[in-house]
């Protein structure tokens, strides 16, 4: 009997600390959602659906502000789940963001509209870690987070990418922060370089070159609609697709990304007696995200429900931001220093004009 009673002790204690954990994440988590609900509200507001602020930046911006001003006083209470939100409602969020996506939107672009979203991805993250690393001499880290951000969907990209390179909150916030820069201004630009040719007729052009031109190169998705939707709603609706097609590129990529830190670790630890790879840092949620892609691409789904879960969906990925956000010190970002927003400018101009080359060039050959 005493041993019994010692094993039903030892799990009620087990209990007990299992729901004392629970009850910690209360204070963190109803802060990051109060702080997303604000986003989103914010979010409707028509001049800032015009400049591409969408609720995922708003709410890192909330964040950050908060954080650096009043949660210090209650940093101790919150802190369980904000790390909480920063972390898993994060890999729900980008599981969630399946439903948005469906294998059809290849076929809309064609194989042309594939390989440009591919190549433009893999050329820039390759710029991202040449520049980054060997000129500016950054952190791997933050060159990776920079470049995933401006190659595949911006801020959710970075955040779905963080745990695979290990990164620190003020790496993540400084490659959103160059998101939010250079993907608003692609915003203006981006319509004026359009207008600006077919006045000098430099490039032949339809609303759907220029729909797949600034899906396959801008950052953000409320980005890319609000350059799209200055042209036509053609050009809106073929950007939004190849965007999409280039979300869909984010989970093999993370994959890729996941085996390539791990053999280069390997390579690194070789030279002490250590050959094999190991410590792949596969990110599970990379093969959820691709599940609920095809799930959707059944199309069992009515609209009234996809809208209500991508809701759901911008609600969870505006907490991970608030507690991205919330847990970023500006004194952190103040030592980052001018090269992140340089290596950030460079990329934003290999976008504009090596995209417009990619698009140009692979067009032609295969459109």
């Amino acid at each position: 009997m005493l041993a019994l009673d010692k094993k039903t002790a030892d799990r009620l204690d087990g209990l007990r600390r299992w729901l004392q954990l629970r009850v910690d994440l209360i204070p963190g988590l109803a802060l990051c959602a109060v702080l997303a609900a604000g986003a989103m509200l914010l979010d409707r507001l028509p001049w800032l659906q015009a400049h591409g602020l969408s609720a995922l930046t708003l709410a890192i911006i909330l964040g950050f502000v908060v954080g650096n001003t009043v949660l210090s006083k209650i940093d101790r209470q919150c802190a369980p789940g904000v790390v909480f939100a920063k972390q898993y409602v994060l890999r729900l969020g980008i599981i969630l963001y399946g439903f948005r996506l469906t294998f059809q939107d290849i076929g809309y672009v064609g194989l042309a509209g594939v390989c440009i979203d591919a190549l433009v991805l893999i050329s820039t993250f390759a710029l991202a870690l040449l520049l980054g690393v060997r000129v500016f001499k950054l952190e791997r880290s933050t060159a990776m987070l920079i470049g995933i951000g401006s190659s595949i969907c911006g801020a959710a990209a970075i955040m779905a990418a963080e745990p695979v390179v290990k990164a620190r909150a003020e790496q993540v916030t400084v490659a959103v922060s160059t998101v939010v820069v250079f993907g608003s201004l692609a915003i203006f630009v981006y319509p004026l370089l359009h207008s600006l040719n077919l006045q000098w007729q430099l490039l032949a052009t339809t609303d759907f070159a220029y729909g797949l031109f600034v899906g396959s190169t801008i950052h953000e998705v409320a980005q890319v609609v609000a350059a799209g939707v200055a042209i036509s709603p053609a050009a809106a609706d073929t950007a939004v697709i190849a965007k999409m097609v280039r979300v869909m590129m984010l989970a093999p990529f993370l994959i890729a990304l996941a085996v390539y830190l791990a053999r280069s670790k390997a390579t690194q630890e070789q030279g002490k007696g250590w050959g094999m790879i190991t410590g792949v840092r596969v990110p599970w949620f990379a093969f959820v995200f691709v599940a609920v892609a095809g799930f959707n691409s059944l199309q069992w789904l009515p609209a009234l429900a996809l809208e209500q879960i991508a809701a759901v969906d911008t609600g969870l990925l505006a907490m991970a931001m608030a507690g991205l956000g919330l847990t970023t010190d500006i004194k952190a970002i103040r030592c980052a220093g001018f090269k992140p927003l340089l290596l950030a400018s460079l990329l934003f101009v290999w976008l504009m004009v090596g995209g417009a080359a990619l698009n140009y060039g692979i067009t032609a050959m295969l459109g």
